[in-house]
């Protein structure tokens, strides 16, 4: 088959390494990893929390995305808060009290930011699926028959278009607007807060000790 456009060859071109199915959302079952229970882990009690702000059709949000932020949670989910806020370098303005909004990729990402709204937990795999696509906003229904089924495409479509999609987008906007110090690209990463981007690097005490997927010298994190 073909291999996909945003993994580097290591990952497309080696068939049945554990790289190639963490990053396509497989179960490491040599091991025991059964990825119902592996999702649903109980968190540490200080989890990290790391804040991705970005734009669905930007490519190195979409590769930082599919090969290293998603593998990463597969991994170590149970001490990570992962929040995802579509909208990077997008502008809006209001009109006549609804706000639109004008994206760095076009009209195609502003849908595709708009779809990618909904709550981490219920729409990760969703969103991971469409990233890893050739056209993210064309797979959305193919991506929702395998990993949502029960969500209905018609429910997104009338968030994409309603106020209710509006008004989030808006708040991504603001939140966006809010950064310190200013986003100067995307993707943009916050870890417990602070830019990845701080002089020196973040401190250490910030992320704490590593756990044991990172402890192994085969699944070091590029997060971590």
């Amino acid at each position: 088959g073909t291999s996909s456009p945003l993994l580097p060859p290591s990952l497309s071109a080696t068939q049945g390494t554990w790289e190639t199915a963490l990053a396509l959302g497989a179960p490491r079952r040599h091991q025991g990893w059964l990825c119902p229970k592996f999702y649903h882990r109980p968190q540490a009690a200080n989890p990290v929390s790391l804040s991705l702000y970005y734009e669905s059709l930007c490519p190195g949000c979409r590769g930082f995305l599919v090969t290293q932020l998603f593998p990463t949670w597969v991994m170590l989910s149970d001490i990570m808060n992962i929040t995802l806020v579509p909208y990077g370098n997008a502008q809006e303005k209001n009109v006549s009290g609804k706000w639109q909004f004008t994206c760095q990729h076009g009209e195609a990402e502003c849908r595709g930011n708009m779809i990618e709204l909904n709550d981490f937990f219920q729409s990760f795999l969703v969103i991971f699926c469409m990233e890893s696509a050739g056209s993210v906003v064309e797979n959305l229904e193919a991506c929702l028959q395998v990993y949502a089924p029960t969500v209905q495409l018609a429910e997104i479509k009338s968030c994409v278009t309603g106020d209710l999609g509006n008004k989030l987008m808006h708040h991504n906007a603001e939140l966006t607007d809010a950064l310190k110090p200013p986003h100067n690209y995307v993707p943009w990463i916050l870890v417990n807060g602070v830019s990845d981007m701080v002089p020196h690097g973040l401190p250490a005490e910030m992320l704490g000790e590593k756990p044991d997927a990172c402890k192994d010298a085969g699944a070091e994190s590029q997060l971590l």
